[in-house]
């Protein structure tokens, strides 16, 4: 059989990984091995973060919400069920921007809802 040469591919593999991990701290950017598995561990945890950005930001809205309610005598809890009973249609997102830039408006949806 021939011989079969590859170094410059397997360096070009394990350069593109360098490249990858460039960001990283300590031998996580400069040793292969610990590059590869440092680039692993990077993928599953922006995979994780990308599920727990969503619950963050609900959590955000919610504590908006809550605190502009509460201003008028009510909590988030009791509005969102006067929101659903009563059939007006806004979401956490869009109630949370009106509660911060404006207070009036906010202040008449609570009024229609009681």
């Amino acid at each position: 059989m021939t011989r079969v040469k590859r170094g410059c591919i397997a360096r070009r593999r394990r350069n593109n990984i360098i490249k990858l991990a460039s960001g990283f701290r300590g031998a996580h950017s400069k040793l292969y091995r610990t590059a590869n598995q440092q680039r692993v561990k990077a993928l599953v945890y922006a995979r994780r973060d990308r599920t727990n950005r969503k619950r963050e930001i609900r959590r955000l809205w919610i504590t908006r919400i809550n605190a502009a309610a509460r201003s008028s005598g009510i909590t988030h809890n009791n509005m969102i069920h006067s929101l659903y009973k009563n059939q007006v249609c806004f979401n956490r997102k869009v109630l949370a921007q009106i509660a911060i830039l404006d207070q009036d408006c906010f202040c008449r949806i609570i009024d229609r809802i009681n």
